[in-house]
């Protein structure tokens, strides 16, 4: 019910409109477009966050990679560096061997140096030193480039990954030169002598020093890198691909494989295949108890 006024109002407002009054200190709302021009003191200033100050420490803390990605033009120039670091590398010391190479030759030759060795070709003696220096120099840089393959891939791991590999890492090189070693100065010297046996007085060896050449660096390379078995198995237990204590109860089958892929890798004689079979079982087993081990300790971290 509104009431009504017969006379003039006793109340006169002031000039101006009335819609303006008591209005003029307010400020817009954050989301008015007249909210940007109006002028904010400092003490309206936003506070800027720790995590915008330069002084704050990037580190993921194992957490995650860190957040300053590379491009892929940029990983494309770290491999292209890493491929020629490596292969520089890997020529110095081809040419360094070269120097050596009637040496290395002396070495390699020397399980059947009393029934001599020969070359068939002109250019045979050649090619084989200069395979031999290039074969012995790889040999020597393989932990270089090791560590220029493991620079490559570090800035892309968490830092609990990092603990892993660099063990990893050193576990590979030492294990392949752990297997050649075993071959050359074990297994060769024996395999020679066990095939040689088989002569008689009228069929005597005549032995080039190409054939003996693909001979030695095929089984040299072959026990590298079946010695790299153990670690295999570690890392497939570890991701949870086999269960090591299924390989254990099932250490039959292993046996048959071991046996059959050193069948495949040697020279169809039982001395390289029994010398082969019985140091990778042995590893087999024990990767397999180490593997038990680990992955206890790692649900247990779980």
């Amino acid at each position: 019910m509104t009431e009504r006024f017969d006379g003039e109002s006793p109340y006169e407002p002031p000039d101006g409109p009335q819609d303006q009054m008591g209005f003029d200190d307010l400020k817009p709302a954050a989301d008015h477009p007249a909210a940007a021009e109006v002028d904010t003191g400092p003490e309206d200033a936003p506070e800027e966050s720790d995590a915008d100050s330069p002084d704050v420490d990037e580190d993921d803390g194992g957490d995650g990679p860190p957040e300053n990605r590379m491009g892929l033009l940029d990983h494309l120039g770290e491999l292209r560096s890493v491929l020629i670091h490596s292969s520089l590398a890997a020529l110095a010391a081809t040419i360094l061997c070269w120097f050596w190479s009637a040496r290395l030759v002396d070495l390699m030759i020397r399980p059947i140096a009393d029934e001599g060795i020969y070359f068939t070709a002109p250019n045979e003696a050649f090619l084989v030193r200069l395979k031999l220096s290039a074969a012995v120099g790889l040999f020597v840089v393989a932990p270089f480039i090791f560590f220029k393959i493991y620079g490559f891939v570090m800035p892309g791991l968490y830092t609990r990954e990092k603990r892993v590999v660099t063990p990893l890492l050193i576990a590979t090189t030492l294990l392949f030169y752990s297997g050649v070693s075993f071959a050359f100065l074990v297994v060769i010297p024996q395999v020679i002598n066990f095939l040689l046996s088989f002569g008689t007085s009228v069929m005597e060896p005549l032995i080039g020093v190409g054939p003996y050449f693909n001979f030695v660096t095929r089984l040299c390379l072959a026990f590298g890198l079946v010695f790299e078995l153990p670690l295999l198995v570690l890392a497939l237990s570890w991701i949870g691909v086999v269960n090591p204590r299924m390989l254990l109860r099932t250490w039959r089958y292993a046996i048959i494989a071991i046996v059959a892929l050193s069948a495949a890798l040697t020279p169809p004689d039982v001395v390289s295949q029994v010398m082969m079979a019985g140091p990778v079982l042995v590893l087999y087993l024990g990767s397999v108890v180490v593997a038990i081990i680990v992955t206890r300790r790692r649900r247990n971290q779980d």
